[in-house]
């Protein structure tokens, strides 16, 4: 499902973006998520912006699972970092990670996602390993199926 999202402002934010659902033991939370699904676009990831509204993220999709390492440099904007397995599932979740560090988050296993959000939204929702995520590149819309 693509929604147009209007009134998103700063340099960056993209003008049609995807609905994400994370489904927690507190119900159903709906994301527009921006997809990075290209290695130029995973690269640049939220590098340089300087807010996101409060209920938006973005999803870096891979091709195949592996074990992937994110880090902050050039990123303003404090972050979680969900790490997301195959099955569609959370695997770790990363919380208040900090704004320009060059350190490491390793998602501690093969993971086919990683999703960024505001810093604060996985504690708000309850997020934990184990909870789904439903979007449509998670359902084997780019050649994988859960």
């Amino acid at each position: 499902m693509v929604l147009a999202v209007i009134g998103l402002t700063g340099p960056g934010f993209a003008t049609d973006a995807d609905a994400l659902i994370l489904k927690t033991d507190t119900g159903e939370h709906a994301y527009t998520v921006e997809l990075a699904i290209t290695d130029a676009a995973r690269a640049k990831g939220l590098m340089f912006r300087r807010n996101m509204p409060p209920t938006h993220g973005m999803l870096f999709i891979y091709d195949v699972p592996q074990r992937i390492g994110m880090w902050m440099r050039n990123t303003y904007i404090p972050l979680d970092m969900i790490f997301i397995d195959e099955a569609g599932r959370v695997h770790r979740v990363e919380t208040h990670t900090e704004p320009f560090s060059t350190d490491l988050i390793s998602s501690g296993g093969e993971v086919v996602a990683v999703l960024e959000l505001n810093a604060g939204q996985a504690d708000k929702i309850g997020l934990k390993p184990g909870d789904e995520v439903i979007h449509p590149a998670l359902d084997g819309a780019l050649g994988r199926a859960r």
